[in-house]
């Protein structure tokens, strides 16, 4: 089978979120379970330029966008184990950033994606078109509009499409007025096509004209059917739920591999964990000026925003550091949360580090290694893998039960659970979460247990792209 994975950022050459690294792990282990995955991806010069193994094929796609023939020039890396292709047009994606700056997306986004999702289809009517184009987010939505109703892309029309919708709140929304500019007559804009309350929605151009779609988790696929999750596109997945199918993300255990890893200070295994972790620990609050290596240290490592849960967090701040506990906070985002973490830092120095602005791999690695518990009391969290890199490094989650993190933490009230969770969202909720935790941590013999247990678990790729398989099969008979 020959699936083309389609995509607007890939780990290692662009990443802003979590679509970078499925798009970059997961092909690596559908090509170990014998299927043929390629990739594709917009050539962001500013980003790649003399950095990676890229070369330029020499091919070069006519494509019309705005009236204008536009000439896209085409490069290719293989040094990760399997073909990504490039595509090069400066005037779009030669810029500072991948979306658009700190004062909004760039006006340009959909001439831009739609010029991608174009270039895209004559590219593989030139190297082969595959049988699944897996398309990601609304960056890749057109595709299949595309494909079946614009007569220059009817020999695709063999092929499958499967959108993976990562957040949804995020659908790429335009003007009316430009449909004649991506190639479009009216004929599409409708309830039924792509309209969305007056707009063209590239997302729901992918939810109505592809095969299937799928959720980076089982619990988020349904969440999104309901008006709370939605986004107001609930209806129509509702209306297309027989195609609409739940895929946990995985995590690369290779990247994430506390026993190979060279920015943690001091390597373990599952069988070492419990003195290895320790060691984490104590040069982790040395190294951020914190006492205490025999309290429950909490670990944060998100981006700052009320959809991650710290709206609940600054209710309840004061409260939470009443309690005889640690916490190293690593992120940026909204100006009033990274203000919270600062303040709180200023007002309880012996308690909580905050380092917030530009994201830090290495230290984020060493919080992941150095925790006893990682926090995550999101509003929504469509997968999350936070706690499942946690996890790997012998932390346990704290978590609100919510999309990804309630498909992947079980709490320690069932029989068989290896973390805290909480179901409400609300304030109190997460403070007793965050209670239960440091109650949990005094209890050494459990605490070490689950420690070894958590490391054992397996959230790693070979799994989801195992099941990814088998939903590329089904979408083949469809």
């Amino acid at each position: 089978m020959n699936v083309m994975i389609v995509s607007s950022e890939v780990f290692p050459y662009a990443k802003t979120g979590g679509l970078a690294d499925v798009a970059g792990a997961l092909p690596i282990y559908l090509n170990r379970n014998g299927i043929s995955a390629k990739v594709a991806m917009p050539y962001y010069t500013k980003f790649m330029e003399g950095k990676h193994n890229v070369e330029d094929t020499g091919i070069k796609l006519n494509v019309g966008i705005k009236g204008d023939n536009i000439e896209v020039a085409v490069y290719k890396d293989n040094s990760r184990g399997y073909d990504i292709y490039f595509l090069r047009y400066d005037p779009f994606f030669d810029r500072d950033a991948i979306y658009g700056t700190k004062d909004g997306d760039y006006e340009d986004n959909y001439l831009r994606f739609a010029l991608f999702s174009q270039a895209l289809l004559k590219l593989t009517e030139r190297i082969g078109i595959p049988d699944i184009y897996h398309i990601n987010d609304w960056q890749t939505g057109l595709i299949p509009v595309y494909i079946k109703m614009n007569y220059e892309f009817s020999k695709h029309t063999d092929a499958k499409v499967l959108l993976t919708i990562h957040n949804i709140a995020y659908q790429g929304l335009f003007p009316s007025n430009i449909l004649h500019d991506i190639g479009f007559d009216y004929n599409i804009f409708h309830m039924d096509g792509i309209e969305f309350y007056g707009k063209v929605g590239y997302l729901k151009g992918g939810i109505v004209f592809s095969d299937a779609i799928n959720t980076v988790s089982p619990t988020y696929a349904k969440e999104i059917q309901s008006p709370e999750y939605g986004a107001g596109l609930d209806g129509i997945l509702r209306k297309r739920s027989e195609v609409l199918y739940g895929v946990i993300n995985g995590i690369d255990y290779e990247k994430w591999n506390p026993e190979t890893d060279t920015h943690i200070f001091k390597n373990f295994t599952i069988k070492n964990a419990i003195t290895g972790k320790a060691e984490n620990k104590k040069a982790l609050l040395a190294a951020t000026g914190l006492k205490g290596v025999h309290k429950p240290l909490f670990g944060i490592v998100s981006r700052l925003a009320s959809q991650k849960g710290f709206d609940l967090f600054a209710k309840v701040a004061d409260k939470i550091f009443k309690n005889d506990i640690r916490m190293v906070v690593l992120g940026s985002g909204d100006k009033r949360y990274n203000e919270l973490f600062e303040e709180l830092a200023r007002q309880y120095p012996d308690k909580i580090y905050a380092k917030i602005g530009v994201y830090d791999e290495d230290f984020a690695r060493k919080i992941y290694a150095a925790s006893d518990f990682f926090l995550m009391p999101s509003m929504y969290e469509p997968c999350g893998l936070g706690q499942m890199i946690a996890m790997r490094f012998g932390t346990l989650p704290v978590v609100r039960s919510t999309g990804g993190l309630k498909d992947t933490v079980s709490d320690i009230r069932n029989r068989t659970g290896y973390g805290i969770t909480f179901e409400q969202y609300r304030e109190d909720a997460l403070l007793n979460a965050i209670k239960r935790a440091s109650a949990l941590y005094k209890n050494k013999k459990k605490m070490n247990a689950l420690v070894k247990k958590v490391m054992d678990m397996d959230f790693s790729w070979n799994g989801s792209a195992k099941k990814y398989i088998k939903l590329y099969r089904e979408i083949r008979k469809i």
